[in-house]
Formats: structure tokens, C-alpha cells, sequence
């Protein structure tokens, strides 16, 4: 389940990625920046589940940390 939600989270993001590159139109980014923090947490619930918990803990900050650098942007 977590293969299949990664890819179309990573799906999701390159899109609006390149999106964001290619039109020079950057409105997307918030949303480029929510997924990419979701793909992250679902990439730490992985290693969780596999038994990897040291990369797993490290990839939920990561992931929290995204979403505090997209809430700073809103305010």
C-alpha cells in the first residue's frame, strides 16, 4: 500500500514541479510542497514498517519541518 501511495505522491509532486519550472508560475508551489511532505511521511511510515525506526523518526521530521517551512509562507 505505502509502494503505491509513495508513487503517485512523487507522481503528484514532479508534475508540480515542473509545472512550477516550466511556466515560470509558481501558485502551485504550496501544493508541490504539501505533497512532497506527505510523500515523505508515507517514505517514514515505510522504514517504520519495515523496522528501520532511526530512518523513519528522521523522515517524519523532515516531513514536519517541510510543513512548517509551507505554513511560514501562508503568514
Amino acid at each position: 500500500m505505502y509502494k503505491k501511495l509513495r508513487l503517485i505522491l512523487g507522481i503528484i509532486v514532479l508534475i508540480l514541479a515542473a509545472f512550477g519550472l516550466i511556466t515560470k508560475n509558481f501558485v502551485a508551489q504550496p501544493f508541490m510542497m504539501l505533497g512532497l511532505s506527505a510523500f515523505i511521511l508515507v517514505g517514514g511510515l515505510d522504514e517504520m514498517k519495515q523496522g528501520n525506526k532511526r530512518r523513519g523518526y528522521i523522515s517524519m521530521i523532515v516531513s514536519v519541518f517541510v510543513l512548517i517551512i509551507l505554513l511560514q509562507n501562508f503568514v
